[in-house]
């Protein structure tokens, strides 16, 4: 009888995936959007780790590392498809992987154990879930055996975007191989002879190992990160299923990436590398060419979602979210709509989204972070009109969901409600509204609207004042824990 692999899936949720902007924001990035399918990237990446099927694997909840502003996101999707998850570990800032890692690592040995982690970027899409299971059930067995083992992508073209895993015997087939050196993004001629020669697989940044084989190898080559975790780690706060480290300790964590900080490192050392073949449909989506190859097409290649007609035009994609987009003539254009901004780019440009976001990152415009749509533990909110001394928002509210007790300073608000029941707290008065009941919210007034019912609340908000910033709150309750 086999022993029980005891196994940790660490899902990694961080970055903003500022080359698929207008979709992908700072507030809302890709691995939170469906891009392909009703799921999103990430809802996708728990359900693969939590469909391994195995009967040998005891596959534990998921350990989510995210950021702070992204915790209530993280944790609706996975509520949205049924899967629970042990904790979610909030970077107070980005330290990239290693310190992501690492955190993951501490967390699963918590109690005494030591379970193999499978670690994976949110973000990725796999189009063939039972390729994914088999190379990751192999590579489990060999983490088991206290091997580091990292999934080589099985490339079918020359791309000069990823890195480069070269193993050790090209012909060893799709078995288990031992990594010789990692390569970094070569040249359009390079890539050529690495497909020609063998031997070589895109880097797609999935690793398994041991919790403790990880603490190991990042103690023998960067003590620094693996201290600097620890302390922070020494001071977390924990609040239900979410998990703090220490914020100033953090901080001082230098940054660095698993690759950069073990893996590349490791190949000749005293923790070599071993590599599991990965051919599963495979795309790390990292700009809107990638997405345009991993849609389905029309005959002239053009893949569409949304409200799109099309005459004459050959190899385009265009993702229309809110209003009909129409192209007449048009070959290797990339159409992105949204309600507040339209990204026009050639196919072959689609890396350079990324100036366009660093643009609007500098000029401090609304567009680089938020979407019209802004999502919030209690519910959403979308911006509706805007002038010079009023905005109209309509926001829905969840069943028994509540917004903190607030005011402003700035602003009045005069609240309609359109469905369901609003309690609404106004003062030092409590009341209840339903549909087409209406009340106003004075400057300076402490407040608070709450949803008492079993369907969603909607209202409409008519703001009105000399400020109207989203900054211009001042809170005394808070459910969330929002400061």
């Amino acid at each position: 009888m086999e022993i029980m692999i005891k196994v940790a899936p660490v899902i990694l949720c961080g970055g903003s995936g500022t080359r698929l902007w207008p979709l992908s924001r700072a507030g809302f990035p890709k691995q939170f959007l469906c891009l392909s399918g009703q799921d999103s990237l990430f809802q996708q990446a728990a359900q693969r780790l939590s469909n391994l099927d195995d009967p040998d694997l005891k596959v534990a909840p998921p350990l989510i590392v995210t950021g702070e502003e992204h915790r209530f996101l993280a944790a609706e999707q996975l509520r949205e498809i049924g899967i629970d998850y042990a904790a979610a570990l909030l970077e107070p800032v980005g330290r990239n992987t290693a310190p992501a890692l690492t955190l993951a690592a501490l967390a699963a040995m918590e109690n005494g154990e030591d379970p193999v982690l499978i670690v994976t970027p949110a973000d990725q899409m796999v189009t063939d879930g039972a390729a994914f299971s088999a190379a990751m059930q192999s590579a489990i067995r060999e983490a088991a055996n206290d091997s580091i083992v990292i999934l080589g992508v099985v490339p079918d073209r020359p791309e000069t975007g990823y890195g480069y895993i070269q193993v050790e015997n090209a012909s060893a087939g799709s078995g288990v191989q031992v990594v010789r050196r990692f390569v970094e993004k070569p040249d359009e001629a390079t890539a050529q002879s690495y497909l020609v020669e063998g031997g070589y697989f895109w880097n797609a940044g999935m690793f398994v190992l041991k919790a403790s084989v990880w603490l190991k190898a990042l103690e023998q080559f960067r003590r620094d990160i693996l201290d600097a975790t620890r302390a922070a780690w020494a001071h977390r706060e924990a609040d239900a299923q979410f998990i703090r480290p220490g914020k100033a300790e953090f901080a001082g964590i230098p940054a660095d990436s698993v690759d950069y900080a073990v893996m590349e490192r490791s190949p000749g050392s005293g923790f070599p590398i071993k590599m599991v073949p990965l051919d599963a449909g495979w795309s790390d989506l990292g700009a809107w060419d990638a997405v345009w190859k991993v849609l389905p097409k029309d005959e002239s290649g053009n893949a569409h979602v949304g409200d799109v007609l099309a005459v004459d035009s050959r190899n385009t994609l265009v993702h229309a979210n809110s209003r009909l987009v129409s192209l007449v003539g048009m070959e290797d254009v990339i159409v992105i709509e949204t309600s507040d901004a339209v990204l026009v780019v050639n196919r072959s440009c689609s890396q350079d989204v990324k100036h366009i976001v660093n643009t609007l990152g500098q000029q401090k415009r609304e567009e680089y972070a938020l979407h019209r749509k802004v999502h919030r533990p209690w519910g959403w909110y979308d911006s509706l009109d805007e002038g010079g001394r009023f905005k109209v928002k309509r926001i829905q509210v969840k069943p028994r969901a509540s917004l903190s007790l607030q005011k402003h300073h700035h602003r009045a608000e005069h609240w309609i409600v359109v469905k369901g029941t609003a309690e609404i707290t106004n003062g030092d008065k409590v009341i209840l509204l339903t549909e087409n009941q209406s009340t106003y919210i004075p400057l300076g007034e402490v407040h608070r609207l709450a949803n008492p019912g079993s369907i969603p609340l909607e209202i409409i908000e008519v703001q009105s004042g000399s400020y109207l910033g989203e900054d211009d709150i001042v809170r005394f309750e808070d459910t969330y824990g929002r400061q």
